[in-house]
């Protein structure tokens, strides 16, 4: 069993309308072979929503649950280790962000609270009991990296590294706005310890763009991946880009959920010196994970390379005509959903129960979900 140290991502879930329209989609884009669970009675009354844990080669990597309010976002979430939600809980309060669902039991899987950063980004605590996360892991078919994005990076930054321990590596240079990487506390801070991220939404961007994390899946062809995902009937947001540690993009569902995918550059083969004293060179630690280019490729050389689409679509098809207002190819990649009410809260791994109603700034919430 997988041990996560504080504040590493453990675990991932889409909030969907449709969970077996997201089998669908999500089946042919990542290979995923899907469970069926909820439904069972809760104590207190009601029953809990029916929900899909997700599997790569047969081992536990993401869950898809059904939104429980039709007004609330579709989102991906991703929810952080920690041996002692309750505690992390109120030091999240303590340091300016918000607790919006309080720690709660879900059967023996653990304990799973949803709070916010002081810039608005939502996401999820996990306290691991008989499940700690993922399975599988920055590998094909599976997360690898999240970024949280902000507006106010000095008070969010204060935060991650006040209440969670982080230690922040500072890469200028690697995009046209200054990048953050995180490593967990008790660790060496740089890019082979580093667990996520934080970027700046900058002025190009809506105003009413909330803060938010950006969830990453490894693919072996980022080319092929978007193209799939077009096929399906959802979006490309920032069309495939190279940066230093692969090939990126960012991309809608086709019920609106944004995520980023990442394919890996094979790290070149050491170049070895002649003579007796020959000997290979050590092999690279653990990889980081994306980094933002600050160069995009615009959407009409994405259209050129997999076709253009018809201007105009049916009323109540997967996919609208771009709106004037919508943010154009000028965007980094990794800008994450569009603007919107902020992503809706949801508990942590394994849905044996729902999120506790009435907690702070609470309009609603994501279903519980396998870790």
């Amino acid at each position: 069993m997988a041990v996560f140290t504080e504040g590493t991502p453990c675990w991932t879930d889409a909030s969907l309308p449709d969970v077996e329209a997201g089998k669908r989609f999500y089946g042919e884009l990542f290979g995923w072979t899907f469970t069926e669970g909820g439904g069972d009675p809760l104590l207190g009354g009601g029953t809990r929503g029916r929900y899909a844990e997700a599997y790569s080669d047969g081992r536990l990597v993401a869950a898809l649950i059904p939104k429980r309010d039709g007004r609330m976002p579709t989102v991906w979430n991703v929810y952080l280790a920690t041996p002692d939600a309750a505690g992390l809980a109120r030091r999240v309060a303590a340091g300016g962000g918000q607790v919006i669902n309080d720690p709660l039991p879900v059967g023996r899987a653990g304990t799973a609270a949803v709070v916010a950063d002081p810039g608005g980004a939502v996401f999820g605590l996990w306290q691991a009991g008989e499940r700690t996360g993922f399975e599988k892991r920055g590998e094909p078919g599976s997360f690898c990296w999240t970024e949280v994005y902000t507006r106010d990076k000095e008070r969010v930054d204060a935060f991650y590294e006040g209440v969670l321990g982080f230690q922040g590596t500072d890469l200028p240079g690697i995009t046209s706005e200054d990048f953050r990487m995180w490593s967990p506390a008790g660790t060496e801070p740089g890019e082979s310890t580093a667990v996520g991220g934080r970027s700046v939404i900058d002025d190009s961007l809506p105003a009413e763009m909330p803060g938010h994390f950006l969830v990453y899946f490894c693919v072996e062809d980022c080319d092929a991946a978007a193209e799939t995902v077009v096929r399906l009937g959802g979006r490309v947001r920032t069309s495939p880009s190279d940066i230093p540690y692969g090939r990126i993009a960012v991309l809608t569902d086709d019920q609106g959920a944004t995520f980023a995918i990442l394919a890996e550059t094979a790290p070149p083969e050491p170049v070895l010196p002649e003579g007796p004293l020959a000997h290979r060179a050590p092999e690279p630690t653990t990889s980081p994970g994306p980094r933002l280019d600050p160069e995009l490729h615009p959407d009409t050389e994405w259209d050129r390379v997999r076709g253009a689409e018809p201007e105009e679509r049916e009323p109540g098809s997967a996919r609208e005509p771009k709106s004037a207002d919508e943010p154009g190819p000028a965007r980094k990649p990794g800008s994450g959903p569009e603007p919107g009410p902020r992503p809706e809260p949801a508990a942590g791994p394994e849905p044996h129960a729902e999120p506790r109603p009435g907690g702070a700034g609470a309009s609603g919430s994501g279903g519980t979900t396998g870790g």
